[in-house]
C-alpha cells in the first residue's frame, strides 16, 4: 500500500470517486482514514466514501460491520490502478466489483475518470463478459420478474407478480440503463447494502445516488467493456505497482498469475519507457494474498558480491528481459 492520510477534502471540489486522468501512468486516488460516528455502521461509511461492502471489509478486518464505535478509525481504500484496457466509455471490472466511466469532455475540460462500487451476479448468475453498448435509458422502470424468479417463488409456495411497478419495492430502483446483452442492465437498487457484493442475477447494480449522477450523462451507444481482471499492474512516477483481488472463482495462484502481472507491467513500461529489476518474491506474495491494496513493488535486492546472480535468458521474449529478469523470478515461481 502506498500509504494513508488523514481525511481532508481535496484541493479541488471534485466529487468522491472522480479523478483527473493521469497524463502518464496508471494510478489514481489515495487511501485515507476517517473516524466513525456513534450512529453509523461500516456500510454507512462505505457508501458515504464511494466504496462497497467487500472493499470496506478487506480494508478494516477488525472493525465491526454494524457497530464500529464512535471514534474508531476506518480506512477508506480509495487508491486504485486503472484497468488495463482502453480508457473509453464504461469499463466494468467484475473482479474488483467496480465500474469506471471515462466521459467525453469538451475543449478545455480536464479528461477524467469516475469510478463507482457495484453489485454483480451471484454464483450461477454470472455477469456476462465482453464488449457491448448502452441501448436505452429508462427512468422509473417497471420490473418484469424473469422466469427463474417465478419458478423459485413457485417452489416456495408463493406466486411472483408479473410486473413490479416503479416504487420502493422495485429492485431496479429509479434508473435503468439497458445493455446490448439481452436481459442485462446497469440499474439502481432498493437494497443498497448489496453494493460491493455478488448479489444480483447478473445485472450491474449501483447505489441509487451514483446511477442518478451518471444517468443523464451516459449517451445511448456508449461502449461498455466488462472484464474479469483480478490482477492489475501499472506504473506511477517510475515506480511499479500491483493491485490484486481474490478471483471470482477459486483457483490456484501460480505461475500464470505471476506471468500476467509481469506482462501488464511490461505493457505499461513500454508505454512509459520504464524499466526495473523487480523483487519477484514480493510480487508473488501480493498475488498469493490478494487484499485489493495498491502495493509498490520494490527493486530486486542487491546480490551478495560473492554470490552474484546470473541473468536468465527468457524463452518468452523481451518482456522479462525488459523488466530485469533474474534468478529471483525463477525462485518465486517455485515457492
Amino acid at each position: 500500500m502506498v500509504g494513508s492520510v488523514q481525511a481532508e477534502e481535496p484541493a479541488d471540489d471534485w466529487p468522491k470517486g472522480h479523478f483527473p486522468l493521469p497524463e502518464a501512468g496508471d494510478l489514481i486516488g489515495e487511501d485515507y482514514t476517517v473516524e466513525a460516528r456513534a450512529d453509523v455502521t461500516l456500510l454507512d461509511i462505505a457508501r458515504e466514501h464511494n466504496v462497497g461492502y467487500e472493499e470496506i471489509r478487506r480494508a478494516n478486518p477488525e472493525v465491526s460491520v454494524w457497530m464500529p464505535g464512535e471514534g474508531t478509525e476506518v480506512v477508506i481504500p480509495a487508491q486504485r490502478l486503472l484497468p488495463p484496457v482502453p480508457r473509453e466509455g464504461i469499463v466494468i471490472n467484475v473482479a474488483e466489483l467496480r465500474l469506471y466511466y471515462y466521459p467525453e469532455v469538451g475543449e478545455g475540460e480536464t479528461p477524467r475518470v469516475e469510478t463507482y462500487p457495484i453489485g454483480i451476479g451471484r454464483e450461477g448468475f454470472d455477469t456476462p463478459l465482453g464488449k457491448t453498448k448502452t441501448t436505452m435509458r429508462i427512468e422509473n422502470p417497471a420490473w418484469y420478474p424473469p422466469e427463474s424468479v417465478r419458478e423459485e417463488a413457485q417452489a416456495r409456495g408463493e406466486e411472483a407478480p408479473r410486473v413490479v411497478p416503479p416504487g420502493p419495492d422495485n429492485p431496479l430502483g429509479d434508473h435503468a440503463i439497458l445493455l446490448g446483452f439481452d436481459g442485462y442492465l446497469i440499474h439502481g437498487t432498493n437494497r443498497p447494502d448489496g453494493i460491493g457484493m455478488r448479489a444480483s442475477r447478473g445485472c450491474i447494480r449501483m447505489f441509487p445516488e451514483d446511477i442518478a449522477s451518471v444517468f443523464d450523462r451516459i449517451p445511448v451507444g456508449t461502449q461498455v467493456h466488462i472484464i474479469d481482471q483480478p490482477i492489475k499492474a501499472g506504473w506511477h512516477e517510475g515506480q511499479p505497482y500491483v493491485q490484486a483481488y481474490e478471483p471470482l472463482e477459486a483457483q490456484e495462484n501460480g505461475m500464470s498469475q505471476l506471468l500476467e502481472a509481469l506482462t501488464l507491467l511490461g505493457q505499461s513500461a513500454d508505454a512509459e519507457g520504464q524499466a526495473m529489476a523487480l523483487d519477484y518474491q514480493q510480487l508473488r506474495g501480493v498475488i498469493d494474498a490478494p487484499g485489493g491494496q495498491v502495493v509498490a513493488i520494490q527493486p530486486a535486492p542487491e546480490p551478495e558480491p560473492e554470490a552474484e546472480l546470473a541473468e536468465v535468458e527468457s524463452e518468452a521474449g523481451g518482456i522479462y528481459e525488459h523488466l530485469g529478469l533474474k534468478q529471483g523470478f525463477i525462485d518465486a515461481l517455485e515457492v
